[in-house]
């Protein structure tokens, strides 16, 4: 068996250590979207494959026998394209698939159907903007320009921010309420917007904007090829040695 795992959420890296403590061949894959990924304990490749013809390349050249899928809920072109190259190769493929997140009593959270709706879904009136979605669907909000917008991200940004009102914190996670509590109050935010990523380390602020009483405006997730998915680390284990054992 020698596993090709996709990364780049916390739960990849809880299975990459699962991975080295059974013992079983495997190769962490980032897609290089930050300056200084988190270090992994297995062998780490970082950036893309070159679509769907790239990636059929290099798992055949790695001789990869099974794929996890345990990217970032929002990338939707690494998961379609492991999809078909899997498919092509006819190689086990298995989507970790942390759960969404669901609204508990008292919260004020509003869904729209994707990461486009977001600005829309905005007061008018000035308003001051937790965005919370990462650096790389910032141009949408640029048609709120009226609004004053707290970007928190892993790395400094490299070009000029498409938002005029904008002030960025460099954090990494896992955060927790009390730090994103303290944050929004700092900023005097009024408004949180991110995505419906789920997962324990990036829910911290959906639990301090409840404890505050602040507004929650969130992108569904868009839809993934496949049926196969696991919520955790033993599911995922459970399933590579079960396809193992039967030759798959």
């Amino acid at each position: 068996m020698r596993v090709l795992l996709l990364g780049g959420t916390t739960e990849a890296s809880a299975l990459a250590r699962a991975l080295v403590k059974a013992e079983i061949d495997a190769v962490f894959s980032y897609a290089g979207r930050t300056d200084s990924p988190v270090a992994q304990p297995l062998p780490t490749r970082v950036g893309g494959f070159g679509g769907v013809a790239g990636l059929v390349t290099y798992l055949k050249a790695e001789a990869i026998t099974h794929v996890v899928d345990a990217t970032h809920p929002f990338a939707a072109g690494m998961s379609n394209n492991a999809f078909v190259a899997c498919a092509r190769q006819d190689l086990p493929l298995v989507r970790f698939e942390r759960p969404a997140w669901e609204p508990q009593e008292g919260d004020n959270w509003t869904f729209v159907p994707d990461l486009a709706a977001l600005p829309a879904a905005l007061p008018d009136s000035p308003a001051r903007v937790f965005l919370a979605i990462g650096k790389q669907h910032l141009a949408l909000f640029a048609a709120k320009p009226q609004h004053r917008y707290l970007l928190r991200l892993v790395d400094p940004p490299r070009d000029p921010l498409p938002l005029p009102r904008a002030t960025v914190v460099l954090a990494r996670g896992p955060f927790d309420v009390a730090g994103d509590t303290a944050l929004m109050q700092t900023h005097a935010i009024t408004h949180v917007v991110a995505k419906n990523a789920g997962g324990s380390g990036a829910r911290a602020k959906l639990d301090a904007a409840r404890s505050l009483g602040l507004p929650v405006i969130l992108a569904e997730r868009p839809k993934l090829p496949g049926e196969l998915a696991a919520n955790d680390v033993t599911e995922v284990m459970h399933w590579l040695h079960h396809t193992a054992l039967r030759g798959v």
